[in-house]
């Protein structure tokens, strides 16, 4: 008699306990990948093998629903999003993985009867540091969502050998150490050696004629290969696994016979460095002519392996070149993809003759554009001399694309030269630029921004006349954070009081947190609130103390501040309002609550005056927790190495959160939304996503200051920091213990850079216009910190308030709006038994 399906995969499991998730067959597999993976047993294995192992076997259950996501997609011949993004800052993936495999309980139990600790085991992991902020950590967050709803998805990056750099702290100064996360290998990835282009940079274009139409032919070209590094991306369930695939650089050959068997061993290796320097490290420092020629290599390098990719899979389906943007829609996230413009031309124009036209349109239908800032200095530029030497060919269709949309532009312009020379994909002046935003734009169908305020101001000032040619393109979506790993995972006490209190069903549509508002009128649930952050602070003042030796007191209120070090961030502003607090205190005023000043985030390597911000910050901490008159209610700290696992202790501890850029110059920020679904109350300006928070929460739960984004556009032409130094005693006296050396007694002049940005050079993020605004909101939370039951009954409610800033929210927008990809869900009652069987029908991966 045939056995069924059922009898089938019972039979398997009991044979092959790989694809089990109860404790046991977990177990087993640990102890199997200990024993035949690392060659190690229970007595010889250091707690890092215990970790490969632990990863082996949790990555082993969800390799199966990871080849039948791929092979649904290619079956069912669905439309993919891809997205493509420089940074992707991931953290670390076992307890992430193992939480949305919904294991985490049995893997806790299986270790501990194996006397194991769970906690020791993931402390083991490295940081995957593949991005420097905001944009890196967004992107990773998006990719767990697109999972999580079931929406068919690839992301593209770069495997670098060094991530974001390791950040230490020596004598108060910040020194970048080499961030060799790969040091020890990397167990989520899979090597795919048959995903290997060629990728081509110099030469020359020939030009001659084909079939009565000017053809280009790109000769004598350098190449370098990429090899295409797979990590699995499971959403929460562990039904859907979607790819994110990380580029490496690899030189044709390893090295040239020849010259090593002439002795030159040098110039035998010469060519594969080189091309190995690709992908080397993240974002290397760009002062330099040769610093700045390598990052437009790698995004080059980048953006072609991708593009390789996509067409690959695309020409597989054997249907015409128009039905491309059918089944495909690419995000650039920022300008760093931006070439995606020229090359997709290029691949449609050059190797498969398309007329421009079909190939235009192809282009701008499947590409779409997200910005990132508001800042036009940070829009990115490249050297028109530079990407002639590099890219060729690409600056040839750029000057193309360009003289094409001129000549639209010139319609909606008439005469008018200035608007005509803003839209340019170049820039003219002394040395001739490529305009990687304005490339963009034209170059896709749609360009968002990622707040309300971010897009307004995108359209009204940063590119009106584009939004003036194009303002179908232009649309918002808000940034979000994926709730799973800033809350379920890194906060598991008050995730637990949450679904105690409202179920667990916020954990896949966090809309339903919404239901949590009515217990912050409830005594028993805000105490128990009030616990869970008192256990929070306790956690991370004792991973503190056992990492740098610090002690501080969780009875004291968190002011955390944690954020890449940038002007426009104003960390200064916090520190001069500690300079004002330290000075009450030193008068005997302690009308203000005993606080905790928390400062993390790195500066970038050739930033001097955010490194001196750092170094700053570092003094006085020395001298205010050194001082007996305040240090029991005033200290002052800077964590070293801010990171994913850093922040997923920080966040759950924060009383307070400080989100003070100048108005009109964070596009958004997804700290603020971290910390507000964690409890902590927002200290903010009217900037990026802080706008939709206080709309969100209401403006009396959280603490509003300063000038909003017209009025800092309206005051700037004339604005004089003396005036503020000259009419408030509080900010002069602050300025003067500073210029006086109080904190820097041995290292004298050292932070006049610092004053030098206030004065003599303008206050140009209007530090001391907000200053004075930024102290009474302090003054504010000291009252409303003491009454400790209001306190918490406004935490609650910012946490019941934050449903609008989940990335789940975000990622259905893009999908229905931008790229029109609907959920394929993937089967998972399966038998495992097949997996061979479906291994060798190659799956579209």
């Amino acid at each position: 008699m045939a056995q069924s399906k059922t009898d089938r995969a019972a039979a398997a499991r009991s044979v092959w306990p790989r694809e089990g998730h109860d404790g046991q067959s977990l177990q087993w597999g640990f102890a199997e990948h200990l024993k035949y993976s690392l060659g190690v047993d229970s007595y010889t294995s250091t707690n890092h093998d215990r970790y490969l192992s632990l990863a082996y076997t949790i990555r082993d259950r969800l390799i199966h629903q990871w080849i039948r996501t791929q092979q649904t997609h290619h079956q069912q011949q669905v439309k993919r999003a891809y997205y493509l993004s420089l940074e992707f800052l991931i953290g670390r993936s076992m307890g992430m993985n193992a939480i949305n495999l919904r294991l985490d309980a049995a893997v806790q139990q299986a270790l501990q009867s194996l006397g194991y600790s769970w906690e020791e085991i993931r402390e083991q992991e490295v940081d995957a540091g593949l991005g420097n902020g905001g944009l890196g950590r967004l992107a990773a967050c998006f990719m767990e969502s697109l999972a999580t709803l079931n929406l068919p998805a690839f992301g593209y990056g770069l495997r670098y050998d060094y991530g974001i750099f390791r950040q230490a702290i020596d004598h108060g100064h910040q020194v970048e150490l080499p961030d060799d996360w790969l040091r020890r290998g990397n167990p989520w990835e899979i090597e795919r050696p048959d995903r290997a282009p060629e990728v081509h940079f110099g030469g020359r274009v020939e030009m001659f004629s084909q079939g009565g139409r000017l053809q280009a032919h790109w000769v004598d070209t350098e190449t370098v290969i990429g090899i295409a590094y797979d990590m699995p991306v499971v959403g929460y369930g562990g039904s859907t696994v979607n790819t994110l695939r990380l580029w490496s650089a690899r030189a044709p050959e390893e090295f040239h016979f020849s010259d090593f068997n002439q002795g030159d061993y040098v110039q035998a290796v010469r060519t594969k460095v080189s091309a190995e320097n690709l992908t080397k490290l993240l974002y290397p420092n760009d002062r330099l002519y040769l610093g700045k020629e390598l990052r437009l290599r790698q995004q080059y390098f980048f953006v072609a392996c991708s593009l390789w990719d996509i067409l690959r899979r695309f020409k597989a389906e054997k249907l015409p070149w128009t039905s491309l943007p059918e089944l495909a829609a690419i995000q650039l996230n920022d300008t760093h993809p931006s070439l995606a413009v020229p090359e997709l031309m290029r691949i449609l124009l050059d190797q498969h003759g398309l007329d421009w036209d079909t190939a235009w349109q192809i282009t701008t239908a499947t590409l779409a554009y997200t910005n990132h800032t508001l800042m036009p200095e940070a829009l990115e530029k490249w050297p028109v001399e530079m990407m002639e030497s590099l890219l060729p060919r690409h600056l040839q269709i750029i000057y193309e694309i360009n003289r094409r949309f001129l000549t639209r532009a010139a319609v909606c312009f008439p005469g008018d030269v200035g608007r005509l020379r803003n839209v340019s994909l170049i820039e003219e002046g002394a040395e001739k630029q490529v305009r990687m935003a304005n490339l963009a734009i034209v170059g896709s169908h749609s360009t968002n921004g990622v707040a309300e305020l971010h897009t307004r101001l995108l359209k009204e000032r940063v590119v009106a006349d584009f939004a003036a040619i194009f303002p179908e393109r232009f649309n918002n979506k808000t940034n979000g954070i994926t709730q799973r790993r800033w809350l379920l995972k890194a906060n598991p006490p008050l995730a637990r009081l949450i679904s105690e209190a409202i179920g667990d069903g916020w954990i896949t549509d966090f809309a339903q947190i919404e239901r949590l508002k009515p217990f912050a009128d409830d005594a028993a649930f805000c105490s128990s609130f009030a616990e869970v952050k008192r256990h929070a602070k306790a956690e991370l003042s004792t991973y503190l103390e056992h990492v740098h030796g610090w002690r501080l007191d969780p009875a004291t209120l968190f002011d955390v501040q944690v954020k890449r070090i940038h002007q426009y961030k104003r960390q200064l502003l916090n520190a001069l309002g500690i300079v004002v607090l330290y000075n009450r205190l030193r008068s005997g005023d302690s009308s203000a609550v005993p606080r905790t000043f928390l400062f993390g985030g790195k500066a970038a390597p050739g930033y001097d005056l955010a490194k001196l911000m750092i170094k700053f910050v570092n003094n006085l901490g020395a001298v205010i927790n050194n001082d007996p008159l305040t240090r029991d209610r005033l200290s002052v700290y800077f964590l070293p190495n801010y990171r994913v696992s850093l922040a997923e202790r920080v966040f759950p501890a924060a009383d307070v959160s400080q989100q003070i850029s100048t108005a009109g110059t964070e596009a958004s920020g997804t700290g603020n939304m971290k910390f507000m679904c964690n409890g902590a109350l927002t200290l903010g300006t009217l900037d990026g996503a802080n706008i939709e928070i206080a709309e969100q929460a209401g403006e009396q739960n959280i603490f509003i200051f300063g000038l909003t984004a017209e009025e800092v556009a309206e005051q700037r032409p004339s604005y004089n920091p003396w005036q503020w130094y000259q009419s408030n005693p509080e900010i002069r006296a602050a300025i003067d213990l500073i210029s006086s050396g109080y904190f820097n007694v041995n290292e004298p002049g050292i932070f006049d850079p610092l004053l030098q940005s206030l004065f003599p050079n303008g206050d140009y993020y209007m530090n001391l216009a907000d200053l004075g605004p930024y102290i009474e909101a302090q003054d504010a939370i000291s009252r409303a910190y003491r009454d400790q039951q209001s306190w918490n009954r406004k935490a609650v409610l910012n946490i019941a308030a934050s449903g609008k800033f989940s990335s789940d929210r975000t990622i259905q927008q893009y999908a229905a709006q931008i790229w029109n990809v609907r959920p394929c869900p993937i089967e998972t009652d399966v038998d495992p038994s097949a997996t061979l069987e479906e291994a060798r029908s190659r799956p579209d991966r």
